[in-house]
């Protein structure tokens, strides 16, 4: 009979998956918390440890700490520093040292067995000292301890104090008395590049950019030299990843016309999604964009703004695709002999057919291959991915792993707006980021569940990016809550989670939507949108200096790039959320903690206000702190503690973004 549990029992372990060969996730720079249940039996100290062991095969060993009186609960929280795979194993064991102290420092001061617990000590620290294992300067200071307990010259209170000094718990503290010990088995944990967990993204599509109409009616198309005039401004924005919609030529069969209508006009440019045309597929540019030679340009002047280029995979065709003549296996035949389009019932994409991996699944892997490897060689990290929910969730384990074996720097994101079952699978199979439901997440209890639970219960393998509007998605919210409800949406997402995105037109304020549908209206997935930034600069009709603020408040703040530190403080008022992000120093470059307290008024439509019973604790200050705290929006300095009374104007400023400025 095997002994699975080992000599000292230890379950319970974290950050880990149940799943076979599939392993939890950081990035470099995430403080990581790790955790595990370790207890034994009788009155006995126990010691708990992790051993994490750095893709270059160098151990490292840390000891853990009670998480609570009797929970029998250890953690440790780490900041992890290389990219890589990592492992680590959990150790438990017999703490004999403290057990000894423990015992001693009772006994003796009650007269009891003084001089037998003064010999137990000599023997422990004895017995430690010709440990080879140790340093001899470590075996020296060992026996030094065993001499002075054991000189009866001195009162036993006096040799018991020079034994369980400071120095001795020092010279402890890495390599404790034990025994017993016994280690789980090895837990992987892949660690990312920081951008796979950190960043800002902006989405345009670059057929807009520059596009102009001309007096027929007809457009001239953006191309990507027009759109690199953008680029400096979304850099100035704070933004670091651009993401672009599909570049590909678009199919003219069932071409969708202006708000997706069925009856296209001759100059209507289509769907990007609607991929594929005689002029080539997925490996191809759209010929009104420019070459491959100007989208390696344009890669490389978003590079010099400091913004990565983020690309549409959508792995789906336009009847017009040369996928269509070359391998209709590759799609689902309906009895009439037709090819079957795609549908969200009750959506239709006509123009759009949908790929059945089941036919020929080996044929298409390699052709999906190609393709990502095509782009990554142009100069491509970052994929968004269209629909990956759409799609076996065994192809996406396989291209991810394959991929990233060979580029482990490219990430993929998950646009999958669906059950949670699917989302949390794709983040498990290797999705490095995942849009969420956060864009349908706008009252305070709402907000509150959901922002504990992405920081909590999945976030060891499931980075949600907070998008606050798409091509897709313009909520009620923005649509019936006036400029108020777009910057509160920006500042909630900026601040709760270290990924978060926005849709062009956002920081214009564009709410209306296309009736019966929850998109804008005149769509720019089906026609171009020449939007004029500067009038509204000049106008002060954009919201781009607060989205700007904001990024600048994230770049300077690294508590902000923390997923799972996120904790929400209690208010009165049940459309007043508060939630900080707090940072210890010895996670920060400076050495001095960092710590924002957001108070966001949700209601859009009303001034409201309340008292803000903060959790000191959270912010690692004593209960009966005084503190400041300073508006970094405004500049507003107030002086706070625990209980604060807060009022927030939605037609002024209806979200405080606090630093506190300790004493």
């Amino acid at each position: 009979m095997s002994n699975a549990i080992g000599r000292i029992p230890v379950v319970n372990v974290t950050p880990r998956l149940d799943e076979h060969d599939l392993h939890p996730r950081a990035f470099v720079g995430e403080v990581v918390p790790f955790e595990a249940t370790s207890f034994r039996e009788g009155h006995d100290a126990l010691g708990v440890a992790l051993h994490l062991t750095l893709p270059s095969g160098v151990s490292q060993r840390f000891n853990m700490s009670s998480l609570g009186p009797g929970l029998d609960r250890w953690g440790i929280e780490l900041a992890l520093t290389h990219e890589g795979m990592h492992s680590f194993r959990i150790e438990g064991y017999s703490d004999d040292y403290a057990t000894w102290e423990h015992n001693a420092e009772i006994k003796v001061a009650a007269g009891i067995d003084v001089e037998l617990m003064m010999q137990i000590g000599v023997d422990l620290f004895t017995q430690t000292s010709v440990d080879k294992a140790r340093s001899a300067a470590d075996r020296k200071a060992l026996t030094a301890i065993a001499n002075r307990l054991a000189d009866t010259s001195v009162d036993a209170l006096t040799r018991l104090y020079d034994a369980t000094g400071e120095e001795t718990h020092a010279l402890l503290e890495h390599r404790p008395i034990a025994s017993l010990s016994t280690l789980t088995e090895p837990y992987p944990l892949l660690v990312e590049r920081t951008r796979a967990g950190v960043g800002s993204w902006y989405e345009f599509f670059p057929r807009s950019e520059g596009a102009k109409q001309n007096p027929d009616g007809s457009w001239k198309s953006g191309t990507f030299k027009t759109a690199a005039k953008r680029l400096p401004a979304v850099a100035a924005m704070g933004f670091n990843v651009l993401y672009l919609p599909p570049i590909h030529p678009i199919g003219r069969t069932n071409r969708k016309g202006p708000n997706n209508t069925l009856t296209p006009g001759e100059h209507d440019p289509g769907s990007p999604w609607a991929i594929g045309a005689a002029e080539g597929g997925h490996d191809t540019i759209h010929p009104d964009l420019g070459t491959v030679k100007d989208f390696e340009a344009f890669v490389k002047e978003a590079k010099k703004n400091n913004l990565e280029i983020a690309l549409d995979l959508a792995l789906q065709a336009s009847p017009d695709h040369p996928w269509a003549t070359t391998h209709p296996e590759w799609f689902t035949t309906l009895p009439d002999g037709s090819i079957a389009y795609a549908e969200n019932p009750p959506k239709k994409y006509q123009d759009i057919y949908p790929i059945n991996f089941d036919n020929d699944p080996d044929g298409i892997r390699v052709e999906v291959l190609r393709i990502v490897k095509l782009w990554v060689e142009r100069g491509v990290r970052i994929f968004r991915v269209d629909n990956p929910h759409t799609k076996p969730v065994d192809f996406w384990q396989w291209l991810i792993e394959t991929v990233n074996t060979e580029y482990p720097d490219v990430v993929f994101l998950a646009e999958a707006f669906t059950r949670p079952a699917m989302m949390q699978t794709l983040g498990k199979v290797g999705f490095q980021q995942s849009y969420s439901y956060f864009t349908w997440r706008n009252t305070k209890a709402e907000l509150t569940e959901f922002l504990t639970s992405v920081s909590t219960e999945t976030a060891h393998f499931m980075r949600p990016n907070l998008f606050v509007n798409t091509p897709d998605i313009l909520t009620a919210y923005l649509q019936f809550g006036g400029p108020s409800a777009f910057k509160i949406r920006a500042a909630v997402a900026a601040m709760a989670a270290p990924l978060w995105g926005m849709y062009a037109g956002f920081e214009l304020f564009e709410s209306v939507a296309r009736p019966g549908a929850e998109e804008n209206i005149d769509n720019e997935k089906f026609e171009y949108k020449d939007r004029d930034w500067e009038a509204h600069a000049k106008a002060g009709t954009t919201l781009a200096p607060y989205i700007t603020r904001l990024n600048a408040i994230r770049a300077a703040h690294p508590a902000l790039g923390q997923l799972r530190n996120i904790r929400f403080h209690n208010t009165d008022d049940d459309a007043i959320v508060c939630f900080s992000k707090h940072l210890s120093g010895e996670f920060t470059t400076s050495g001095v903690a960092d710590t924002i307290v957001v108070v966001a008024n949700t209601d859009p439509h009303a001034v409201r206000e309340t008292t803000v019973h903060l959790d000191l604790a959270a912010l690692d200050l004593p209960w009966d702190a005084e503190f400041t705290v300073r508006d970094l929006i405004t500049g507003a300095e107030f002086d706070w503690r625990v209980n604060n009374y807060v009022k927030l104007d939605p037609y002024a400023e209806p979200v405080h973004i606090f630093a506190i400025e300790r004493r």
